[in-house]
């Protein structure tokens, strides 16, 4: 039996039993057997046919951070992609035209973002088939992506889209799940938790770890409607949590008020590519996902060079930060630096150490030694 037979097997398992207290610890078991063969799948295959990177799908990165597209076939993300970047991705009335990952930058506020056309998605990518598997390999690696949906099509491929996005351990608009699982040598599994738990009682833990054979372990549970599944995704520890917004394509096609139905999807921004309707707010709410920090430089005597930022990630946007993005010897030279802006206590300015956190649109002067 192939590991696809195995998993559909074990779905349509689960899809029978009804969850109550005497098959928790079944159901548990299940989930658990379900994530290990889906690892199997996704994990690097060998030389056989649905292995290896195929052609077009490493690419080198540029840019501060990327986007993908991802999306069925004839959606408009071709189209989308060659007017945002001005990168010519083939687009056609076909199925297919896209059959590598194409590349192209776009400026947003004097940020270099790379936008990555991922060929179109088909349904049970996950299981390995067409180019799927390569296609959601980019994708995981990417810091925002945007589902493109064609409004006249029904929000089932958003829903399908999203299964097999789910199935390769990408958890869109999610945050990781605050449970924490510390193994011991010996006795036996404590559970405690901070929040009623609604969603999975101690059967289900129990179970869960007995398929991953953990037979001694601490578990903490501090968040509320946890289930099974995040208790996986814990252990599993190879998902990414990645931002997503959903691109509701050829608006140009339907009245006003299906529009304003659309506005109701959470996370969506309803566009037409063909007709350049409503692209700068879609624009706006990508440079919001991405959560970028611009900082601008300041020599020495001269007013702020406003014209290139040094563009940070938030998170990752210390002066240490900062001064490796412009050259790594600058840390080692530093004297102190004097920052103006929302992360600066005074507005003349604040002289701070390679460990001060700066906001977006902060100025920086770096003294040396």
């Amino acid at each position: 039996m192939t590991t696809v037979q195995k998993i559909k097997e074990i779905e349509d398992e689960m899809a029978r039993t009804q969850k109550n207290k005497a098959t928790s610890y079944h159901l548990g078991q299940l989930k658990a057997k379900l994530a290990k063969l889906r690892r199997e799948l996704i994990g690097p295959s060998g030389g056989g046919s649905g292995g290896g990177s195929g052609i077009g799908f490493d690419v080198a990165r540029t840019g501060i951070a990327s986007v993908g597209f991802v999306g069925f076939p004839s959606v408009g993300k071709s189209t989308l992609m060659s007017k945002l970047t001005g990168t010519h991705s083939e687009a056609s009335e076909i199925d297919f035209t896209t059959l590598t990952t194409v590349p192209g930058t776009l400026k947003v506020h004097g940020a270099p973002i790379q936008i990555l056309d991922l060929p179109g998605i088909i349904e049970g990518a996950n299981d390995g088939r067409g180019r799927g598997r390569q296609v959601i390999a980019v994708a995981r690696t990417c810091n925002l992506i945007f589902i493109i949906l064609d409004v006249l099509k029904p929000l089932g491929d958003k829903r399908l889209i999203e299964s097999e996005l789910e199935g390769f351990g990408i958890r869109l608009n999610k945050n990781p799940p605050n449970i924490t699982v510390r193994k011991k040598d010996k006795g036996g599994v404590a559970i405690t938790n901070t929040v009623p738990l609604t969603n999975i009682d101690h059967d289900e833990i129990k179970a869960v770890l007995s398929e991953y054979k953990i037979s001694n372990a601490d578990v903490a549970i501090r968040q509320a409607g946890a289930t099974a599944d995040d208790l996986v995704d814990v252990i599993e520890g190879n998902r990414v949590y990645i931002p997503a917004i959903y691109v509701l394509n050829k608006i140009d096609a339907i009245s006003i008020e299906e529009l304003d139905l659309l506005y109701k999807i959470p996370n969506s921004v309803p566009i037409s590519s063909r007709e350049w309707l409503n692209i700068d707010e879609l624009i706006e709410k990508m440079w919001e996902a991405l959560n970028l920090v611009r900082v601008y430089t300041k020599p020495r005597g001269l007013p702020p060079d406003y014209s290139a930022p040094v563009v940070l990630r938030r998170g990752k946007s210390t002066i240490e930060d900062f001064c490796n993005a412009i050259h790594k010897e600058i840390a080692k030279q530093m004297k102190y630096a004097i920052v103006w802006g929302a992360s600066a206590k005074h507005t003349r300015g604040q002289k701070v150490g390679l460990d001060h956190v700066l906001e977006d649109e902060d100025v920086v002067h770096i003294a040396k030694k």
